[in-house]
């Protein structure tokens, strides 16, 4: 039986769709765009992680982890960087010369004029939580909000119960700025989230004071 062949719209991504999501790296970390060659590593991690993502994310099943699947978000990532509004991650870990998935980041509903800011969501794969990678992470995205993109607020949210969320974000100066009843659909039900700010104040003041 002769290979399988890329399908020809594949192709065409991979040629032809330009890539305006930057490369940015950390100490340990580097955040990038997906890539078509990410989609096994992407799908074993998600499948591996199921039950761990499972209470804090929107209801997915074994059909979201497909390579078409894979492929539509891969190219409406690029239509949306391309477009100033959203930017999708990868998160890698490096380990030596080679790059390990761990987790993935978003910035995402990009609003200009009076509001300037943006929204951070992020997840992680079980194997690699609790070894700091997305405080790094994290850290590693917020100059480019401010620098690059030049916001003036980013935007997240988390579950109440979520402890290591709120971890991050603080030890990324956002502070906490209220809460929102019945917020997002997570796991198949509405659920309140506490939301967290960082603001360009909060961020220059830090770096104007060593602690970034």
């Amino acid at each position: 039986m002769p290979p399988l062949q890329p399908s020809f719209s594949g192709m065409m991504l991979t040629w032809f769709a330009r890539d305006d999501t930057p490369a940015l790296m950390g100490p340990r970390v580097t955040l990038r765009a997906p890539r078509p060659g990410d989609y096994s590593a992407w799908r074993a991690l998600r499948k591996e992680s199921r039950d761990f993502l499972k209470p804090f994310e929107p209801r997915w099943s074994e059909a979201d982890l497909s390579h078409s699947v894979f492929s539509a978000r891969m190219k409406r990532g690029r239509e949306e960087a391309r477009a100033g509004t959203d930017y999708t991650f990868f998160i890698f870990r490096r380990d030596g010369e080679r790059e390990v998935l761990v987790g993935g980041l978003t910035l995402s509903n990009v609003r200009r004029r009076a509001a300037q800011y943006v929204t951070l969501g992020y997840w992680m794969g079980q194997a690699f939580a609790g070894q700091g990678l997305m405080t790094e992470a994290v850290g590693t995205v917020i100059p480019f909000v401010f620098e690059t993109l030049g916001l003036h607020r980013i935007h997240a949210a988390f579950l109440p119960a979520n402890k290591a969320s709120r971890r991050v974000l603080e030890k990324n100066g956002f502070r906490e700025e209220g809460y929102a009843e019945h917020y997002l659909q997570i796991d198949g039900k509405w659920c309140d989230h506490v939301l967290f700010g960082l603001t360009r104040e909060r961020y220059e003041a830090a770096l104007k004071h060593g602690r970034r």
